[in-house]
């Protein structure tokens, strides 16, 4: 006896469901060692689209030596810069070890320390005695903390060799996705479209400009200012100039900004008598901290049409919920999800009055 119409299987829909899950979940699960290379390849390739696409009418329509092109430059400002940057962290942990043939020197306190409430002059004493044991008392107290420093550093430096893979990878999957990045941009709009329409498909226009503009407006500000803090850093003089650039520049994609360390570089300069120097890196200090202030907010409004504070909560939140990936998942998610509520609270507007009837 058939069933009548309308009456449902409900076990056959509930082991099709099951089914479904199962054959999804374990999908994720073979995907997992790939995933975050998947997605940095996914950002690096929609972020620099637009210059590929340039690259290739440049090679007389070629996606070949288009997708060459983008590879290189990949290799030189990408790959090449990280390997410094791993070579450098690994030299000078390895400094830090032993202090035995440092030299640190430091002027006797100035008379406005004594004069401090409360803990001036005990910090003056203090000082005073630090001077008067010389490199060696200087050496003695700070070597236990460098010691357990570069411990630390050295440590997390022994998935050197993973990360090395997981960037070889990434690499290798830019390529990929240069080569096929039309049939694959196709192939994610059909399915959006599947799932909700035009909307569905404007979501993911959405959600590449979204990329583009947090890595015009962040990156970029990012590069910009490290090499204007390095530059600083070195006609100054200051020491280690190579870590210190790689210090700013991750607290730059971090959103705290070159500040922190450039200050310390002044406060430095100004303690080892080299006052002049000090207030022309105070001084470029300021210009250089203050550029994000202009240079961001025109290159994000430049890729992407969306608000400002809407672009940096979901940096800052996917930074602190995802990690670096964080930066561009975090806006592309609160910009979608911007967009569909946008789009239902219109839906519930009155028609124009154009449009009503007599």
């Amino acid at each position: 006896m058939s069933a009548p119409p309308g009456d449902r299987d409900l076990p056959r829909i509930v082991i099709g469901v099951l089914f479904i899950l199962l054959v999804g979940v374990s999908s994720l699960y073979i995907l997992k060692p790939f995933l975050p290379a998947l997605i940095w390849a996914a950002m690096i390739v929609v972020a620099t689209w637009p210059l590929m696409k340039g690259a290739q009418a440049r090679c007389g329509g070629s996606r070949t030596g288009a997708v060459l092109v983008m590879m290189l430059l990949l290799l030189v400002i990408v790959i090449a810069p990280l390997v410094m940057l791993v070579s450098t962290l690994v030299e000078q942990a390895q400094r830090l070890t032993d202090l035995k043939d440092v030299t640190i020197t430091l002027p006797n306190p100035p008379d406005w320390v004594a004069s401090i409430p409360f803990v001036g002059p005990k910090v003056s004493a203090e000082w005073l005695a630090i001077v008067a044991g010389g490199p060696e008392s200087i050496a003695a107290r700070l070597s236990p903390y460098m010691t357990g420093v570069a411990t630390w550093v050295l440590s997390q430096l022994g998935g050197l060799g993973g990360m090395v893979v997981h960037l070889l990878l990434t690499f290798l999957l830019c390529g990929i996705l240069y080569g096929t990045g039309d049939v694959a941009a196709q192939g994610v709009r059909r399915f959006f479209r599947r799932l909700h329409g035009e909307r569905g498909d404007e979501v993911v226009l959405l959600a590449g400009a979204s990329i583009r503009s947090v890595a015009l407006g962040i990156i970029v500000t990012a590069v910009v200012q490290t090499m204007l803090g390095g530059l600083g850093l070195l006609v100054a003089g200051v020491p280690y100039v190579a870590v210190l650039t790689a210090l700013i520049l991750v607290c730059c994609i971090a959103q705290i900004g070159p500040a922190l360390v450039l200050i310390g570089a002044v406060v430095w300069l100004w303690y080892t008598g080299e006052t002049g120097w000090a207030i022309g890196l105070g001084v470029w200090t300021v210009l250089v901290a203050s550029l994000d202030n202009v240079l961001r907010p025109w290159l994000i409004k430049r890729g992407a049409d969306l608000p400002l504070l809407l672009i940096m909560v979901g940096v800052i939140g996917g930074l602190f919920a995802f990690g670096i990936v964080g930066l561009f998942v975090g806006p592309v998610v609160l910009a979608v999800a911007y967009t569909l509520l946008v789009a239902w609270v219109a839906e519930g507007d009155p028609p124009a009055k154009g449009r009503q009837g007599p």
